[in-house]
């Protein structure tokens, strides 16, 4: 059976549509088709060689069409829901791809349901597409096939996913002002700086008196902008393409992940982010099944942090000597007390995943509300120097022409 790209008319509405259907040969897929209601009009089939070639390809707008967390949490939702309700997962699988919109997402499920009619497992089925579901996702289905609990695997994955994504779009929503008018401010002082400022301060040439030191400055500024902007732009890009190579490197990277935990103000909100990401990933996967290295070694990979990685390596194989949890995770001074002190406690009363829930819930509590007064801060903090800024230039400018008109009378 072969997976198919087909496009079509919808008989009685006559709108065209397009999908992905499996079937084995065209004319079984035409069959298939007209029974759903719609007449083929082409239909290309998905082989190996195809999809090796769409790999070597470059596509500079892949990562527009990859699938969001949000997409993925809602067509977990759904699947979770047709699976308790007893609809075969083949089926349920079958029915989300005629409903889910983004293009990847579909081809991916098209290409599961295949798997899973090979008879492939579901888990294995979903790992050949990392690009889409991570380990975590992969290893928590595994735990559920093993303990017959897909379906509560799969609403607390879909908990799991729409909490993370929440979190993320708050973090995006409150700093999306800020960094907006520091772009647009950055942008209009340029523009006075190489258009406006040098026309204005021209008439400044023949005055024969000494100007302000400020307006000195500006016009020292404003040429300056004016003649080699172009080697501004390119030592900007050339520091930021040598500080990325080097932050690729294992020494940079973990040099500057520890420099984020340090950095005032937003080190501990990363550091707060990071422990609730962790936390919560770890009380997901221990709830479902998932072993506790297994667990601690997929948690590791979603800190995003070389610093904290390590000090959660480290912590695994101290676990794997017969220590606690806990103990190696305070002895690092890393992570906060309050997260070692809770699952100390969870350890000794065996509620570990409720402990770790309970930490997660208060520091993504605790990030929201870092973030909501960092952005009330930054607002204000903008527009002043902003303001500053604008205002620094019609000083320079103005202050000259006020003594030229006080010396003419």
């Amino acid at each position: 059976m072969s997976v198919y790209e087909y496009r079509g008319i919808q008989i009685a509405s006559g709108k065209p549509v397009k999908g992905y259907r499996d079937a084995d040969n065209p004319k079984a897929l035409r069959a298939l088709l007209r029974r759903d209601g719609v007449m083929l009009t082409a239909a290309s089939e998905e082989n190996e060689e195809k999809q090796k070639k769409a790999k070597r390809d470059i596509d500079l707008f892949a990562f527009l069409k990859r699938p969001s967390t949000s997409e993925v949490a809602v067509m977990t939702r759904q699947l979770a829901t047709l699976v308790r309700a007893g609809v075969p997962l083949v089926e349920s699988i079958a029915a989300l791809t005629e409903q889910v919109e983004n293009e990847q997402l579909k081809r991916v499920l098209t290409t599961v349901r295949e798997s899973l009619n090979e008879g492939t497992s579901f888990a294995k089925s979903l790992d050949q597409h990392p690009g889409v579901f991570p380990p975590l996702y992969v290893n928590m289905i595994a735990a559920g096939e093993a303990s017959g609990t897909l379906e509560a695997v799969l609403e607390r994955l879909s908990d799991f996913m729409e909490g993370q994504a929440r979190l993320k779009g708050k973090v995006t929503a409150a700093l999306a002002y800020p960094v907006l008018m520091t772009v647009v401010g950055i942008l209009l002082v340029g523009i006075l700086m190489v258009a406006v400022v040098p026309k204005v301060t021209s008439v400044f040439d023949n005055l024969g008196q000494t100007l302000p030191w400020y307006t000195r400055l500006l016009i020292f500024v404003s040429d300056a902008v004016a003649g080699y902007w172009w080697l501004m732009i390119g030592s900007v890009t050339l520091g930021i393409y040598l500080f990325r190579r080097w932050k690729s490197t294992p020494d940079g990277r973990m040099r500057w992940d520890t420099i984020r935990l340090k950095l005032p103000v937003f080190g501990r909100l990363h550091l707060l982010v990071a422990t609730a990401r962790f936390t919560r990933t770890l009380s997901t996967l221990l709830a479902s099944g998932v072993h506790l290295l297994q667990a601690m070694e997929i948690g590791r990979h979603v800190l995003e942090n070389a610093r904290l990685q390590t000090v959660i390596t480290e912590a695994i194989g101290s676990i794997r000597g017969g220590e606690s949890i806990a103990e190696p995770l305070k002895r690092s001074g890393v992570f906060p007390p309050m997260v070692t002190h809770m699952i100390a406690i969870g350890e000794r009363s065996g509620q570990l995943e409720a402990m770790l829930e309970n930490v997660s819930r208060a520091y993504e509590a605790d990030v929201e509300t870092r973030v909501q007064a960092l952005t009330s801060l930054l607002e204000p903090l903008v527009i002043v120097l902003l303001g500053g800024g604008v205002g620094f230039i019609a000083l320079a400018i103005l202050m000259p022409l006020i003594q030229m008109n006080q010396l003419v009378e």
